[in-house]
């Protein structure tokens, strides 16, 4: 399975488009935070820098947008999108009742194999996130590598409860991509040394109300810490912004 999914990705087997991976492109430099919160797009120089024309940029940001990454005004352009408080509270409430759901699945339905490969997963989990922050520094690689692995790790807990459609719609609402990002954006939030293992170690136990419980605890962990700590751009100056940043010439890209 990829790393991550977005409604955005190709179809796995089909070849690539221009779109495609402009779209995977610029998704993976928002992940990545180096497209932080706020920032301004402009599919000229987007373009140039992927190597392709604007038409395919264009296409990618409208899937983007669509996905809920990016946003766009008229007569102001296109930016990374910025979440309001209320947005991220109703997102950890969705992502809260899906994986809930996913957790008393897998404690019921998971195999012996499974069991012992979150185990495994959840140590990983902890390790990468354990590595990628040191005092007051990030680095931005480090957390884009312990964020995929962390998707996978809560997708495998989806997939082990061997219901198709719960795992699609975990996909769908993109409740793992929001959480990354919300994290990226706030530079990392502190989690607790063996956040993974133990939540792995409840779903293993094979008792469904522990392993939801475990689930609604390891969500709930951190969102008002969370809130406070992604950055308040909202945008009066967003039109002051691309301005400033991109020019003139760039009004109408």
């Amino acid at each position: 399975m990829h790393p991550y999914s977005l409604t955005s990705l190709a179809v796995e087997g089909e070849a690539e488009s221009l779109a495609d991976r402009a779209c995977r492109r610029i998704r993976d430099e928002i992940l990545r935070g180096h497209l932080p919160l706020g920032s301004v797009i402009s599919r000229r120089k987007m373009a140039v820098a992927l190597g392709m024309s604007v038409l395919p940029v264009s296409e990618a940001l409208q899937r983007l947008e669509t996905d809920g990454l990016v946003e766009s005004r008229p007569r102001a352009g296109t930016r990374v999108r910025i979440p309001e408080a209320q947005y991220i509270r109703d997102s950890f409430i969705v992502r809260e009742a899906l994986e809930s759901q996913s957790a008393r699945l897998f404690a019921e339905r998971a195999t012996l194999r499974e069991r012992q490969e979150i185990l495994r997963m959840a140590d990983r989990v902890d390790s990468l996130f354990s590595r990628c922050v040191s005092g007051e520094r990030n680095d931005p690689e480090k957390l884009f590598e312990a964020h995929s692995y962390h998707f996978r790790f809560h997708m495998t807990i989806a997939e082990s409860g061997h219901c198709p459609g719960l795992c699609a719609a975990i996909e769908k609402q993109q409740v793992l991509i929001w959480n990354w990002l919300f994290d990226v954006a706030a530079l990392h939030r502190s989690v607790p040394r063996r956040s993974h293992r133990e939540l792995a170690e409840a779903l293993a136990s094979g008792q469904a109300p522990v392993a939801d419980a475990a689930m609604r605890t390891h969500i709930q962990h951190g969102l008002d810490e969370l809130i406070l700590r992604i950055p308040d751009r909202e945008a009066p100056n967003w039109r002051e912004h691309r301005r400033s940043s991109a020019g003139a010439t760039e009004a109408g890209s």
